[in-house]
């Protein structure tokens, strides 16, 4: 196969390389740095590529085994290791509980805004802020879905409004 046929076919396969990418790597990005990566490698390893057999499989078989390998690098990078006695950088806390005092101050007059804000905001706000999902507040306080979304919302706009400083 010459070089121009063999570039021809690679690039009518392009639409299914897209496809399968994106379903690898669930990003339009990501995939087309894969697919580009692949079309570099399969350029650069024509000569291994056997005249009559396969050239679909042989291609998407480059790029499952690249983001294999992209993966496993990626997992490798953050890998951490500890040789502390105990483990004592895996077992340490990664959040700061220390609080400053303009913080504790912030956080007083945050809650004194919510605690000014009618029942029919502030339960649903309370709730979503606490955790629950949508649909279980909705549920709990017998309301549509869209009615907790829209008093969210408002709520979180209110709190702006007040907190503008």
């Amino acid at each position: 196969m010459t070089a121009i046929e063999f570039n021809h076919q690679l690039i009518g396969l392009e639409d299914g390389l897209k496809r399968y990418a994106i379903s690898l790597t669930a990003n339009t990005e990501d995939a087309l740095d894969l697919i580009q990566e692949t079309y570099l490698k399969a350029l650069s390893s024509r000569d291994k590529f056997e005249d009559h057999t396969n050239l679909k499989a042989w291609i998407f078989t480059i790029m499952k085994n690249t983001f294999i390998n992209n993966y496993r690098r990626l997992v490798r990078e953050n890998t951490t290791f500890d040789n502390t006695k105990d483990l004592y950088y895996l077992n340490q806390s990664r959040v700061s509980f220390l609080a400053t005092p303009d913080s504790e101050v912030n956080a007083e007059e945050i809650r004194k805004q919510i605690d000014l804000l009618e029942d029919e905001y502030r339960i649903p706000f309370m709730m979503h802020f606490n955790g629950y999902k949508y649909k279980e507040i909705a549920d709990h306080l017998n309301l549509n879905i869209g009615t907790v979304k829209s008093r969210i919302f408002f709520s979180r706009q209110k709190l702006m409004a007040s907190l503008k400083n």
